[in-house]
């Protein structure tokens, strides 16, 4: 890890996370969002996601781990770490009630419920909700640019792009509740908060536990996390905002992008 890299990781992560605040004001002063441009967007980041999980982190995590126990037991190694950070987010995921979980909803919907006071319980839960799922992408974000600075822009551009629907979730409960904008933004940016945190106390409370194979694990167990966010979150709410060649296209464009961007540095 190189420690000068420590005020960029914060910044990225913390950029990432407030751009929940964006999908808030987005949603809020346009009135409509194009649901074919949030399907590309979210397909997008989910190319981003898993090209840089599998081609690039995972093999830097197996070869750390190799390094450290041979090639066999280093590699078991990693593939444990892979699918354990998919076990994580899993367990987040079934740990937050569907009915307020903002992934197992449509947050466009929601602008029918208009005058309902269960809206802004609805929206302060999705507020925590998403505050939970953002702590391990704040630490996948923080670690990655932490390691390698070009590949953490490339994941903090990810999450940015996929934290905005998340804002969205938010924000429409909130304001149809309160009739208040500032509240409604307010609280979206609120929710990414938990993304820097996540970054800065998984960072150190990990390296501090794992020690020496610290990298090799952190780096396995954030590609599965991030793969696994791609699969589960965006693609099939890409799906439902938009039609299947349309996400599938942004699933290309994002790998294209990050992996011509390889070249470049």
């Amino acid at each position: 890890m190189h420690s000068g890299n420590f005020i960029l990781a914060l910044t990225l992560t913390l950029i990432a996370g407030l751009s929940t605040g964006i999908g808030g004001a987005i949603i809020i002063f346009t009135k409509k969002l194009g649901n074919r441009f949030l399907a590309a967007s979210l397909g997008f980041s989910a190319g981003v996601m898993i090209f840089i999980s599998l081609v690039e982190i995972f093999g830097e995590a197996e070869a750390s781990m190799v390094t450290l126990y041979g090639e066999k037991v280093g590699f078991l190694y990693t593939l444990l770490a892979f699918f354990g950070g998919m076990g994580i987010i899993a367990l987040i995921d079934n740990l937050v009630p569907s009915g307020e979980n903002p992934h197992e909803m449509n947050a466009i919907s929601l602008q029918q419920g208009e005058g309902d006071k269960g809206l802004m319980r609805l929206g302060i839960f999705s507020a925590i909700a998403i505050a939970i799922h953002n702590f391990p992408e704040g630490m996948a974000t923080f670690v990655s640019t932490m390691e390698n600075p070009e590949q953490g822009l490339g994941i903090a551009l990810a999450v940015a792009i996929h934290n905005i629907p998340e804002g969205i979730a938010v924000a429409i409960p909130i304001y149809y509740a309160t009739k208040s904008k500032a509240r409604a933004i307010g609280n979206s940016f609120l929710s990414g908060v938990a993304e820097p945190l996540g970054g800065i106390v998984g960072y150190f409370v990990l390296a501090a536990l794992f020690k020496e194979s610290f990298l090799g694990i952190i780096l396995a167990a954030v590609a599965g996390i991030m793969v696994y966010i791609s699969l589960d979150e965006l693609l099939p709410t890409a799906e439902k905002y938009g039609k299947h060649h349309v996400a599938i296209i942004g699933v290309i464009a994002g790998m294209a992008f990050m992996g011509f961007s390889m070249l470049l540095f």
